[in-house]
Order: structure tokens, then sequence, then C-alpha cells
């Protein structure tokens, strides 16, 4: 996903678009945002909604996030919350509709939104504006809400041709994940389903990335299609490249053990491959395996680096138990 917001937005896309090897989304409020001066002076007209959809489009986006399914009457539901709306998309529209006494302007235009992703084969994302922000507010009126509106619009996205998935939400509590997972198929006709995270816990800001993780396999587990990652700095800053290293490394770990509980044909290939590389003590054989080799093999010398330890033996022992009471080793002798 290309969240751009600042100047030249149309040259970062473009550079993103030619070095990616996957597909690219985008979300076209933030450029709608950022044409003005400042927040309030968004222009939601419906000329300059498909203009700037088009020109995405014309880029050769993949898919957008679309926040066409925040409407007036969810309001009212939303200002009950703790933390109220945390989409800033979703926020943007509400502000708008509450100011103008209208409904959202994406939802007025959403057929011309369609004919342009129909023209140039661009999947939509419907977002969800009214994504729970804190385990306070999950599972409310106010999402489910939005999530029966999505599913209205998953059905009009296919009449016209285009491929659709919605989003999901934000901080959702462990027991309440299932449950989610169930709500949006039983909606949105088992659509793709693309969640972020969930966020199972309110209280551990720097470790988002795992208080996440832990939600997102329990997802995909139940059936969610995609995975937005979060990093560590969720919550707390914009994030660095280490921090997206740390959120995308989480994720592959989510996504590789939700695809092993699912039962998905030669997803335990890889563990059982290892796992004997690891009878064997066929280290670079580990490494070259691992989900993060850098990571492990940088561990593996830094251990055998503070114990005083040289790859002696043949490297026959692990840095936990050292040369002479490797269990591995030991049982292998039996």
């Amino acid at each position: 996903m290309d969240l751009s917001t600042g100047a030249d937005l149309e040259n970062t896309r473009h550079q993103i678009i030619s070095h990616s090897k996957v597909p690219i989304g985008t979300v076209p409020i933030y450029e709608l945002a950022c044409q003005g001066g400042n927040d309030q002076e968004i222009d939601f007209s419906k000329e300059n909604i498909l203009s700037v959809i088009r020109s995405q489009a014309e880029q050769g986006v993949d898919y957008m996030t679309i926040h066409a399914g925040i409407r007036p009457e969810q309001i009212p539901a939303a200002s009950r919350r703790k933390l109220r709306i945390v989409s800033r998309g979703g926020a943007l529209i509400a502000r708008y509709m509450m100011q103008n006494l209208c409904d959202n302007p994406f939802y007025d235009c959403f057929d011309d939104i369609l004919e342009i992703c129909a023209e140039y084969d661009v999947t939509l994302s419907l977002g969800d504006g009214m994504r729970p922000g804190c385990l306070a507010d999950a599972s409310d009126e106010a999402q489910f809400a939005e999530l029966a509106e999505l599913g209205k619009l998953g059905r009009r996205c296919r009449d016209a041709g285009v491929q659709v998935m919605i989003e999901g939400p934000g901080h959702i509590p462990m027991h309440e994940i299932e449950m989610n997972m169930k709500k949006e198929q039983e909606l949105c006709d088992d659509a793709p389903f693309y969640i972020l995270g969930p966020v199972v816990m309110d209280c551990a800001p720097g470790y988002d990335h795992i208080t996440s993780a832990i939600g997102a396999a329990i997802g995909a587990w139940h059936g969610a299609a995609m995975l937005c990652y979060v990093t560590p700095m969720e919550h707390i800053g914009l994030p660095e490249a280490d921090d997206v290293r740390a959120g995308v490394i989480a994720y592959k770990i989510a996504a590789h053990a939700a695809d092993i509980a699912k039962g998905i044909p030669n997803a335990q290939k890889r563990d059982d491959a290892i796992s004997e590389a690891r009878a064997d003590f066929d280290w670079d054989k580990q490494f070259e395996l691992a989900l993060d080799p850098e990571m492990a093999r940088s561990m593996r010398q830094k251990s055998l680096k503070a114990q005083n330890q040289p790859e002696h033996q043949g490297g026959q022992f692990c840095t936990m138990c050292g040369p002479k009471l490797c269990s591995m080793r030991v049982s292998k002798e039996l």
C-alpha cells in the first residue's frame, strides 16, 4: 500500500510501481487531502474525486481503498466511542458529511468509480472507516453498521465486473476475532477479508507488531484473505526502515502459522525441512530455510562469541545447550 501524503505524490507512486514485483494499492482520499493547503480545504467534488482515481488507475495502480461505506447515520454511534473514529479517511469524510449535511461523496459517485475500475482492471478494497481503534470500541454498532454497508457495496462491485475485498477491524480482543471473521463472511458474501492486525491488546506500545501479529494469525486461521502488517511504531510515530522490517517479518510468521493451521497443502514443508537440518546440525541449511536468515545467522554468531565457543565438532551443538550437554547430539548417539 502506498499511503503517501506530502508533495510530488505522482512521482512517488511511479517509483513504487516501477520497482515493485507485487500488486500496489493506494488510498485516493490521501491525495485529495494533500491538494489543499490544510485538511479543512479538501475538494470532495465528484469531478475531483474521479479525476484523482482515474489518474491513479492510469498509472497502473492494482487496487484502491475507497471509504464509501461510512454513512451519516453511523456517526452518532461512533461519537459514543472511547476513541471515536481512528481511520484518517473515515474521519475526514465524517466531518465533511456533518459540516455539509450530506451523504458520503464517495458513496454518491460509487457507480462512476466502478466504471473507472472496470476500465483499468483495478480492484476495490472497501475501506473500514469505522474500524475500532481500541478494545473498548470493538464489535460495536458503528463497526457492524458500516460492515453491512460494505457488503452491499461489494455486491455492486461484482455486478459491475470489479474485483473487491473488504477491509476489516483494527482492535479486537482474541475471543471476538472468530466471530468478526464469520460476521464478514455472512454480511459480505464471503468476499476476501483484508484485516489490519487485529491488535489484541492496547497497553503494549512499541510492541504492536507482536500484539497485532497474534490477532493476524487467528484472523487468517478463521478465513481472512490478506493481512495488513503493523510496525512497532504503531501508536507512537512514523516507522523507519527497521520498523517496517520487523513488522513484515512478524506478519510472515503470522501468515505462515495460519497456513499450517488451515492445513494448506505443503504449508508445513519448510518447517519439516528445517527440522531435518537441525537434526543434522546443518546450520547453513537452517539459515537458508529461516524466514529471516540474516537475523538467525547473526544471533548464532553473537551467542558463540559470547560463550567463547568456536564452531568446533562441526557445529554439532546448539548454543543454548553448548557442546557438552547438547540433547540432540546425545540422542543422536542413541
